[in-house]
């Protein structure tokens, strides 16, 4: 039961490997890479989560737990020291960092519950729902991983952290598989957190960091490229 749990969350680091091949990265390459990062986050959050949350329970749940997620961030921020970032250098933004690895190991607390308790309800698609999350967390990896790379994070720093994004889903489906049901009801409001946090971040950090130093057209359209790649992957995955 715990073997499927492991092997999706270790699917974060396999992802995460081929920052190992990339090279150096120009400003406008950082800028690009930024945008399809952004991309991917909305449509996660559009596409995915929030219709999630709202299969699970309700539009005020949606509502109170995008809101809180997006409050939690906010308080966030104006705890973790802040340099604001000089877009004609290539000097790495504390606070974006942090943001970052905080609202993708937030999504993947509601991702592990979901796995542990599909586990621990014995109705057979426990397997179904470790291979759909892991197939998932492939791409996730290399996303949280190429984000650190363009942050000046080392590559294996990259992966490292990249990781421990795994690792916080691992736990949270061990969580579920212990308590099974009694957290269900607790997944809905993850997913919607979720949500909110990487709208957050993609809002706040990503945006204007890719339109900062003149790339704005070549941003916009990569944006919308890694939206499409989400959506694609996710309607693949249900």
């Amino acid at each position: 039961m715990v073997l499927p749990i492991i092997i999706s969350s270790l699917c974060t680091s396999l992802g995460a490997l081929p920052v190992l091949f990339i090279k150096d990265v120009s400003h406008k390459g950082k800028d690009i890479m930024l945008a399809y990062t952004a991309g991917i986050m909305v449509a996660a959050s559009a596409y995915g989560l929030i219709p999630s949350a709202l299969k699970l329970s309700n539009m005020t749940i949606l509502i109170i737990g995008i809101l809180i997620g997006t409050l939690v961030l906010t308080l966030l921020e104006g705890i973790i020291p802040h340099d604001d970032l000089n877009h004609s250098s290539d000097s790495t933004s504390q606070s974006s960092v942090v943001l970052f690895l905080v609202a993708m190991s937030i999504h993947n607390v509601p991702e592990g519950l979901s796995v542990g308790i599909s586990h621990s309800q014995e109705i057979g698609i426990g397997p179904l729902v470790s291979f759909a999350i892991g197939l998932q967390n492939i791409p996730e990896g290399f996303l949280v991983a190429l984000f650190l790379l363009t942050q000046k994070i080392s590559r294996l720093k990259s992966i490292f952290y990249a990781s421990l994004t795994g690792v916080i889903e691992l736990i949270a489906g061990l969580v579920g598989i212990i308590f099974g049901e009694s957290f269900q009801s607790i997944v809905p409001y993850g997913l919607a957190f979720a949500a909110g946090s990487m709208l957050f971040v993609v809002y706040k950090e990503l945006i204007p960091e890719s339109h900062g130093d003149g790339n704005e057209r070549a941003s916009t359209l990569t944006f919308i490229l890694g939206f499409i790649t989400m959506v694609f992957l996710t309607d693949l995955l249900q």
